[in-house]
């Protein structure tokens, strides 16, 4: 009986050592993938070339071509992207494609996503910038990520503005 018994807490020792031994060496690969992230550059993302598409409803249906850098010495693997346009501080547009792909070492590509601009949307932002108050520069944020694999999404941001056709500079 006794035999039984320290075998049983003998087994019950060894189950417990191998779970502390997976988690510790799951804790290591995370932490270890984490740490090879580090000292990427931030990729760099224009817009390349709006075209557009038919549309329904309320709706506005855009395909932009994204312009993006890869200005690191590994390959950027992706399976889809998100983008949301922002215009004078408000939300325009927004698309997600689910298109994988893959931009080599210091190499560029462009990328194709479809996004839509809600008409009540595009009629809320019309009616802000009636205000009274004359408009000369219109500010913009793009910004979306790059879904990589496992948990790897990298993220990207661009923002300017630009002059209105007919403005006077200030």
């Amino acid at each position: 009986m006794q035999s039984n018994e320290a075998l049983e807490r003998t087994m019950n020792q060894i189950e417990q050592r191998s779970a502390w031994l997976a988690i510790a060496l799951f804790a290591a690969l995370t932490l270890g993938g984490c740490a090879s992230m580090q000292g990427r550059e931030p990729i760099q993302v224009t817009v390349a070339d709006v075209e557009s598409l038919p549309a329904g409803g309320l709706e506005l249906r855009m395909m932009v071509k994204l312009r993006i850098q890869n200005p690191n010495d590994t390959s950027l693997e992706y399976r889809g992207v998100y983008v949301q346009l922002d215009v004078q501080d408000k939300t325009f547009a927004t698309g997600v494609s689910d298109d994988p792909g893959s931009i080599p070492p210091f190499s560029e590509a462009l990328v194709k996503v479809p996004v839509t601009v809600s008409f009540v949307r595009l009629a809320g932002n019309a009616m802000s910038l009636l205000d009274g108050r004359p408009v000369e520069r219109i500010r913009y944020k793009l910004r979306g990520k790059l879904s990589g694999p496992l948990f790897g999404s990298t993220t990207f941001e661009s923002q300017g503005d630009f002059a209105l056709p007919g403005a006077t500079p200030p």
